[in-house]
């Protein structure tokens, strides 16, 4: 049974076929058969992509990966429906992919979607930090963040909403021990973390202070990591991939969450965090590119940069903070072969620094911080 799922004014495709993670072939070949009719079973070939830390990734072809009609089968991570809107993801494909953004969305089914494969490299660390893809990242991001809202109303930004329903989730998923701190357990391990009063007395205080910084909401893709950057270099250009987490938001957060990833995903390393140097020529491009594509005088003064960097390097504790959470989620639902308690230490990063009541007395960013680290 086929049905149609609404988001930005145009009808998806609806399959009705569940596919069994563990063995994927027979569900995918039956979606193919609607997808790709004229697709002959036996010819038909799969790839299992690796990156992706919350979803499986099958590349399904026939003759090469990288001839037209390449389809991409996600297949969700268990229990993410718990923070991940499917509807609204759907929406956001179709946004970005309207505004020559993104790929086409071919169809969704009952625990994934479908959609175009996107031509070129997976980034990595050493091509993240290349001079000539970091200014094509920024002009691209400037360009999504030029993305007006459908309805032409003001919007409000997500963070704090997910943010919230993050520490609920946890709250209600870690045990307590007696002396009112919590665990996680990944693996034989377990590892102490802040208590929940803490944990909400930190959000609240990134909250008043991040809330009174004049930083424009934009639509943001939330979640820039290197694996979710195609590069095509033939082409000279760089796509965003993956909108689970791409909504409205501060537009100094997307920029600080993406420089957060300079410093890594498996091994982190806050010292790869991106220099005053590198953020300075990053910023510049991205605010070109932003201002011109909102029909701006394009020149960029050194003010700018400044401002847009104080912001980015405050957000980005906010980054880190939101991502602590969902590790916590992660590790305690995920089946996907990750250490997701290791990457709680981005939120114990964030306690590490100097903490977000702090930061108001803080007037210059030279008297700030450079680096979450």
């Amino acid at each position: 049974m086929d049905s149609g799922l609404v988001g930005a004014g145009k009808q998806l495709l609806h399959v009705d076929v569940y596919i069994d993670e563990h063995q994927p072939s027979r569900g995918i070949l039956a979606l193919l058969s609607r997808l790709r009719p004229n697709w002959k079973a036996q010819d038909i070939q799969m790839k299992t992509f690796t990156e992706g830390i919350t979803n499986q990734l099958i590349g399904c072809y026939v003759g090469s990966l990288l001839e037209p009609g390449c389809v991409l089968v996600r297949l969700y991570g268990k229990m993410t429906e718990l923070y991940v809107n499917r509807d609204h993801e759907v929406e956001m494909f179709q946004i970005l992919h309207a505004h020559r953004c993104g790929p086409e969305i071919y169809c969704s089914f009952q625990n994934g979607i479908c959609y175009e494969f996107v031509r070129g490299t997976v980034l990595d660390d050493k091509l993240l930090r290349q001079p000539s893809i970091y200014r094509l990242i920024a002009a691209e991001m400037g360009k999504i963040h030029s993305i007006q809202p459908k309805s032409g109303r003001p919007v409000e930004p997500v963070l704090w909403t997910k943010m919230s329903h993050f520490l609920k989730l946890v709250q209600s998923s870690v045990s307590s021990s007696p002396a009112g701190q919590w665990y996680i357990s990944s693996s034989a391990d377990l590892q102490k973390l802040p208590s929940f009063k803490t944990l909400s007395q930190e959000m609240e205080s990134l909250k008043r202070h991040l809330s009174q910084i004049d930083s424009p909401t934009v639509l943001c893709h939330n979640d820039l990591l290197t694996k979710n950057i195609i590069y095509n270099e033939k082409e000279g250009m760089v796509k965003f991939i993956d909108y689970e987490y791409a909504d409205y938001n501060y537009q100094a957060f997307d920029i600080g969450n993406h420089f957060n990833e300079f410093a890594g995903v498996n091994d982190v390393n806050y010292n790869l965090y991106p220099s005053w140097e590198l953020q300075r020529d990053w910023l510049t491009a991205y605010l070109e590119s932003y201002k011109h594509s909102t029909g701006r005088e394009v020149t960029v003064t050194e003010a700018e940069v400044t401002q847009l960097y104080i912001q980015v390097c405050k957000f980005s504790l906010a980054s880190n903070f939101l991502w602590g959470l969902w590790a916590i989620l992660q590790s305690r639902f995920s089946s996907i072969n990750f250490d997701f308690q290791r990457f709680v230490q981005r939120l114990t990063k964030t306690f590490k620094t100097p903490t977000t009541q702090s930061i108001t007395l803080h007037k210059q960013c030279s008297s700030f911080i450079k680096c979450p680290g």
